[in-house]
């Protein structure tokens, strides 16, 4: 997707004639929003398009307040490498999200766009949770997360917030979905998490910027929340709730629905038990997560923790001399002789052997049995 469509793609999302839904009609019939723009009136009828529309869509250039929305936009969009504004035709845009019946035209981004790829599992629940709602969401969400899922949330007080938390503090990813712009912080005392959030992850909204909270906007959200997600989990929720309108929403799109059980003297725990007479399944632990997702997700989710694995290898290596990591990659993960990593190294046996004797005393390698071995690789072996 070329940048020259950004502006044409915001032109026609900030026209309040032209709804939403109609957008991925008009991108199959007609092309990207650059030709849209410039279209005969006879292609966007073709199209479907209304009267009123069609002449919104020819007077779009002079209407004032879509070229200040638009300057406005393009202005937030050049003040930080970390915002983006990722259109329905975007390589980026969440692959899932984009098979929903009505997909968000564009989404603004707060972070890093591949974060958008990655799998995503939903935890949704009560602003007002328990005690062992806060728990089975830190325990679910921080298993799910060091295992290469996405949590997805929307970053509202309680069940919401402990999910975004549990994924950043096992270094996992985690994705928010706002009911207000995205350069607006709600509830305000997550301003320090959603900073963590986009660092770690993605902030995203449909909303325009500078959309305040109000209760019509977070039907909206629930909606992205479970159509970009392979399956959504409530921890706990009243009977009359917004998860449970997610929970109606992941049926509708085909996700899987999980639903923690906890004591019928918890009033949150009604709704949970009321999606599982009604089918959803009944999960206590996170591996059944997985296991459920599995035919899924597993290729994903392999490749993911791979990457992950790498990352995090390459940091370890970052601090370390370059002769000191060159030993270390010459090792590889099997027990090693000293000649065959000077071979691999090239380096001489006199500076293989100083570098292998500090990276043994920094407890990075250990000398086993006469060879070199890794000390992670040594321990997944139980020696």
């Amino acid at each position: 997707m070329l940048n020259t469509e950004i502006a044409p793609a915001l032109t026609l999302y900030f026209l309040e004639a032209l709804p939403h839904s109609c957008f991925a009609r008009l991108l199959s019939a007609i092309g990207p929003p650059s030709q849209i723009v410039g279209a005969e009136a006879s292609a966007l009828r073709g199209a479907g398009l209304k009267e009123t529309q069609i002449q919104a869509i020819r007077l779009c250039q002079s209407d004032s307040d879509v070229q200040r929305q638009l300057a406005q936009s393009l202005t937030w969009l050049d003040a930080s490498p970390k915002h983006h504004i990722v259109l329905l035709s975007d390589t980026h845009y969440p692959p899932l999200l984009r098979e929903i019946h009505d997909p968000p035209p564009l989404l603004f981004v707060v972070g890093q766009t591949q974060a958008l790829l990655a799998p995503q599992i939903a935890m949704i629940g009560s602003r007002r949770c328990s005690v062992d709602g806060k728990s089975n969401t830190r325990r679910f969400a921080g298993f799910l997360a060091e295992q290469g899922l996405s949590i997805c949330s929307g970053m509202a007080r309680g069940i919401d917030t402990c999910a975004h938390e549990a994924a950043l503090a096992t270094k996992g990813v985690t994705v928010a979905v706002l009911g207000t712009g995205v350069d607006v912080v709600y509830p305000k005392s997550n301003a320090v998490l959603a900073q963590q959030i986009s660092d770690n992850g993605a902030l995203i909204s449909e909303l325009p910027l500078g959309s305040k909270a109000i209760a019509s906007h977070f039907p909206k959200r629930n909606r992205i929340i479970s159509g970009m997600s392979a399956g959504v989990i409530v921890v706990e929720a009243a009977l009359r709730s917004g998860s449970l309108i997610t929970a109606r929403l992941a049926l509708e799109h085909n996700r899987e629905l999980f639903a923690i059980p906890s004591s019928i003297r918890n009033p949150l725990s009604i709704g949970c038990h009321r999606l599982i007479q009604q089918g959803a399944a009944l999960i206590d632990s996170p591996e059944q997560v997985l296991e459920q997702l599995d035919s899924l997700l597993s290729g994903q989710v392999s490749l993911l923790q791979i990457a992950k694995s790498e990352q995090q290898q390459e940091a370890k290596l970052q601090g370390l001399e370059p002769e000191a990591r060159c030993v270390l990659r010459a090792m590889g993960y099997d027990p090693v002789a000293l000649d065959t990593i000077v071979e691999r190294s090239e380096l001489p046996i006199a500076t293989v052997q100083t570098y292998l004797l500090r990276l043994e005393l920094a407890g990075h390698v250990r000398n086993h049995l006469g060879r070199y071995v890794l000390c992670e690789a040594m321990d997944l072996k139980g020696n």
